[in-house]
């Protein structure tokens, strides 16, 4: 007895119309999940919601990134916003190098949480120049040094471009930057007021070394400049 295959109509006419009904297990699964959406990384089924431990710990993550950049904010005397989109990992690198032999520091922060750790602070005033890809720098101790890099790096590397920033509550713009870096630092200040107190001694030093004959030729010489005025 030959048994001739049930075409379409007969098989929907057998199972009631259900043609999932004769489609193996593996092939009906790929039916009824037609047309959704699959995640990335695997099918619907197998997204998981987060689960309240993981939460928590992102949560936990985020209060404790908010308050490092309160810290930071609260402390530094300038901060500098830029943005460095097109920058290499070595170039970041040389970036912070330079700022951390000066004495600053870089950070690289989620724009809406520096927004949240800026609330209250005397920077709160950079917060509009927190879009897109940006950086802070930052210095604690010379409001002029991390300005200074800031602008040396941006001279050498065209795709980091300088916004703005901030020393104490006094906002700055990209020329207020540029001007606050063309001023010494505290280390050149300090190398100039060691210059000019150490010039006398040294003169005082060289002239008590001297020998009693060229000791008296200059007392000599004073003494005349002093008669003849």
């Amino acid at each position: 007895m030959r048994f001739e295959p049930l075409g379409p109509e007969a098989v929907l006419a057998v199972t009631g119309g259900r043609l999932e009904d004769v489609v193996l297990p593996g092939v009906r699964s790929r039916i009824k999940g037609a047309g959704r959406p699959v995640q990335p990384g695997g099918s619907e089924s197998d997204a998981e919601p987060p689960k309240p431990k993981e939460l928590a710990v992102d949560r936990a993550a985020k209060q404790d990134a908010i308050s490092e950049l309160k810290g930071v904010f609260s402390t530094s005397q300038v901060v500098v916003v830029a943005h460095y989109s097109g920058l290499t990992v070595s170039q970041m690198q040389t970036l912070r190098k330079q700022m951390s032999k000066a004495g600053g520091k870089v950070k690289v922060a989620k724009n809406r949480l520096a927004k949240i750790a800026l609330e209250g602070t005397d920077a709160a005033s950079i917060a509009p120049l927190l879009k897109g890809p940006t950086v802070i720098a930052y210095s604690a101790n010379d409001p002029v040094s991390a300005p200074k890099v800031a602008v040396d790096f941006a001279k050498a590397n065209e795709k980091f471009v300088i916004l703005g920033g901030s020393m104490g509550k006094t906002s700055l713009d990209v020329n207020g930057v540029k001007s606050l870096a063309s001023l010494p630092s505290l280390d050149e200040l300090r190398a100039k007021l060691v210059g000019l107190i150490q010039a006398p001694a040294t003169k005082l030093a060289q002239l008590a070394n001297a020998p009693a004959a060229k000791v008296a030729r200059v007392v000599s010489a004073y003494a005349s400049k002093d008669n003849a005025a």
